[in-house]
């Protein structure tokens, strides 16, 4: 058990350094597409904060923890990306000077980083089911963290802010539609609690 949180706090030292630079780059330069990276990435912060505890604490406290705080997670993270959502279609109407320069930057700082999780945290991985969800969906993350690159190329290039709210767009349809399909495959667990388990014996979780 003890040989997982070593892993598991390199690749959450990893991810606070993209949620750090992509929401305050975001901020900085009006790019909503960062920041909804940046939001995006807060949901694996509090994935690995929860791995980490998980295999900190004994089986049924940390089983119980990792089943409710990741149903909160989830309905938290809708409920802001809805909220981003609006306040980009507001945009959509009344254009917002951003520094195309910015997202590309730290987009692709948020790539490297995510790229860096899902290396962390691949051997481990090998050997456990709830590590190894995290090592794919991080693995998924450098794709989504360039984006907002994509949007501040096409920003620099044309001089048209509204590629932001664009792909901001498209960020928030990622991140909703992964969020709702998480919900939907873990339903049993949420609703027959008993039959949720967090491996700390170094084999794989069964349900």
């Amino acid at each position: 058990m003890s040989h997982r949180r070593p892993p598991l706090m390199r690749a959450l030292q990893l991810n606070t350094v993209v949620l750090i630079v992509e929401i305050a780059a975001g901020i900085g330069s009006n790019s909503f597409s960062l920041i909804m990276d940046g939001i995006h990435n807060l949901s694996d912060e509090v994935a690995l904060v929860l791995l980490v505890l998980a295999y900190s604490l004994r089986t049924g406290l940390s089983g119980k923890l990792l089943r409710y705080a990741n149903l909160f997670n989830s309905v938290g993270l809708l409920v802001i990306s809805v909220f981003l959502i609006l306040r980009v279609v507001e945009r959509l109407s009344h254009p917002v000077e951003v520094f195309g320069l910015v997202p590309i930057v730290a987009g692709l700082i948020g790539a490297l980083a995510n790229w860096g999780v899902a290396r962390v945290l691949r051997e481990p991985s090998k050997e456990d089911i709830a590590i190894r969800l995290a090592y794919v969906h991080n693995l998924s993350d450098t794709l989504v963290s360039l984006i907002p690159v994509g949007a501040g190329v096409l920003i620099f290039v044309s001089g048209s802010f509204l590629f932001d709210s664009l792909f901001a767009l498209l960020i928030a349809a990622v991140v909703v539609i992964t969020t709702l399909r998480a919900v939907v495959s873990s339903h049993e667990e949420l609703l027959w609690p008993e039959n949720v388990s967090c491996d700390h014996s170094g084999g794989e979780q069964t349900a």
